[in-house]
């Protein structure tokens, strides 16, 4: 489903030829489980390597690196917040993930980007309200930034597709 620059699929980011991926990482940038996991293991070794030189990533925060293995030019790696109730500057800090991964690409002649739904899966951020930062920060940054021909929001179920599909 596409709607302007923003586009939402079902599918595996890992797959996508699109100038930069994010990744949901953790704050080592070394590896883990859930789509950081799956974009390590097609990226190769080198990424790994990478991430070793970049100093791990607080929450909120974004850093850079090469594709590898990749379709993709860039793996952009955010670290979204752990739910805790939401009391904690949770949406604040998932807010800043789209904004400085959004930022990122843009200072790195990005055009297309995709993202997955950071911190919804062993961070167990509520896939609703993730959904609704997730969109209003993007559109928000596109609404003052015209530099990228595509946004793509790759999710992997049909529960979290829909919830998407649904603000858009």
């Amino acid at each position: 489903m596409t709607t302007g620059q923003i586009e939402i699929i079902q599918g595996d980011i890992t797959k996508l030829d699109v100038d930069a991926i994010v990744n949901a990482a953790n704050t080592t940038l070394l590896g883990g489980g859930g789509v950081d996991g799956a974009i390590h293991r097609a990226a190769g070794p080198e990424l790994l390597a990478e991430c070793r030189t970049l100093g791990g990533c607080r929450a909120g925060e974004a850093k850079i690196s090469r594709g590898y293995g990749l379709p993709a030019r860039f793996v952009i790696h955010t670290v979204g917040p752990i739910w805790r109730g939401g009391k904690h500057g949770e949406p604040e800090t998932l807010t800043n993930c789209y904004r400085n991964s959004l930022q990122l690409a843009l200072e790195n002649g990005v055009k297309t980007i995709a993202f997955p739904a950071i911190s919804c899966g062993a961070y167990a951020y509520p896939i609703p309200e993730a959904a609704q930062i997730a969109v209003k920060t993007t559109r928000d940054f596109l609404a003052t930034e015209d530099r990228f021909d595509k946004v793509i929001f790759v999710l992997w179920g049909e529960n979290i597709y829909d919830t998407y599909r649904q603000l858009l």
